[in-house]
């Protein structure tokens, strides 16, 4: 099948959607496909098995070039990877289904949040984004929070994402190797894995390792990760918690990583003791970092998800807590720390669970519904 990916966010962009799309259009590849890109004009791409096109802009009138782009590749299928801030906050993305005729569009939600228009734009936000999701000949949903939301489209479906790094296999020397460098002492480490993100609740880890050093124990926390550049009050957030950081007299006890390529962030993972994702909006599917760490097959204290998610199983893969309960989380993160045996069963959950994520499952059953898509669009 030939299939072309429209991406706000691409390399050099770094995670989040553009690790995705590109993931998954390796994976497509691998399985015998021919992808083509359609990203912002600073994107790149080295595998010559990718083709990479850069549109001028995601302005009024967009939607042309995604046309020609389409026909000039004959395109079976069109995917359009939607996140909010992916595309600089246009409107106009969210009218390319119902112009461009070249060939079914499917739209893949890596969120239902609304995105930001205007002042007082209201209750235009949530119109427009539904009004991609009516428009478009299908619609997949990463989670099973918007899965709920979008039940009464006739063509949806669920597929869940994988990791966001590519690094399968990290060997025993490496990760002692990271060990060592960020051990200060005989310090236990707690990791967080992403880009810093208002959502993401790194305060409230801040918080809970501040609670946890008072009472004497001797931790460290690792970030692993940067702003990003899909959301540009990602580097307020750093800001604001770095001033935290320092105001609770604690930065003698964080290390910030930056960015990092997949291997060392696997290496890292892999040193840390537990990861701590104390997401705001709960634990998802959507979540690429925890999608990581699972498939390293780390023991990971995370939150509550807002919609119960049946293969998370609290005290068996994964430590579920409530949001925003710095103490809840640094009564967690004692727990898994003192207790070599959870931390043992976590890890073994985690391993079982990254059964379920893997990309070439994830590519299949996105090319059975682009299948399923064009048949239905051909009559």
């Amino acid at each position: 099948m030939r299939i072309g990916m429209i991406a706000g966010e691409y390399p050099p962009a770094r995670g989040g959607v553009g690790a995705y799309t590109r993931i998954l259009a390796r994976a497509l590849v691998e399985q015998g496909h021919d992808l083509f890109i359609l990203s912002r004009p600073n994107a790149e791409e080295r595998d010559s098995s990718l083709q990479l096109d850069q549109i001028n802009s995601w302005s009024f009138g967009c939607w042309r070039q995604v046309s020609a782009w389409a026909k000039k590749n004959a395109l079976e299928i069109v995917n359009l990877q939607y996140q909010t801030a992916a595309f600089k906050m246009s409107p106009y993305i969210h009218f390319i289904p119902q112009n461009v005729s070249a060939a079914p569009v499917v739209t893949t939600f890596h969120d239902l949040r609304v995105p930001y228009l205007f002042p007082k734009a209201g209750a235009l936000r949530e119109k427009i984004v539904w009004h991609l999701a009516k428009t478009s000949d299908g619609v997949i949903v990463t989670n099973e929070e918007d899965e709920a939301q979008v039940s009464d489209l006739p063509r949806h479906v669920m597929i869940p994402i994988g990791s966001n790094i590519e690094a399968p296999y990290v060997d025993a020397e490496a990760i002692q190797e990271w060990r060592r460098k960020l051990q200060q002492g005989n310090e236990q480490l707690i990791a967080f894995f992403g880009l810093i993100n208002a959502s993401k609740g790194l305060d409230v880890l801040v918080d809970a390792l501040k609670s946890l050093l008072t009472t004497g124990e001797n931790m460290r926390l690792v970030i692993i990760g940067d702003t990003g550049s899909s959301d540009p009050t990602n580097i307020g957030v750093q800001q604001a918690i770095t001033e935290r950081i320092v105001s609770l007299g604690i930065s003698h006890q964080v290390t910030w990583t930056g960015y990092l390529p997949d291997r060392l962030v696997a290496a890292v993972l892999n040193a840390a003791d537990v990861i701590a994702l104390p997401f705001r909006d709960g634990a998802s599917y959507r979540r690429g970092s925890l999608m990581a760490a699972v498939q390293q097959g780390c023991a990971i204290v995370t939150t509550q998800p807002q919609t119960p998610v049946k293969a998370f199983v609290d005290g068996e893969n994964m430590c579920l807590i409530p949001p925003d309960d710095a103490l809840a989380l640094a009564k967690a993160l004692r727990s898994v720390l003192q207790d070599s045996r959870l931390r043992g069963r976590l890890k073994q959950g985690t391993a079982t669970l990254s059964q379920l994520f893997e990309w070439p499952d994830i590519a299949l059953n996105t090319v059975q519904f682009f299948e399923q898509i064009k048949a239905l669009c051909s009559h």
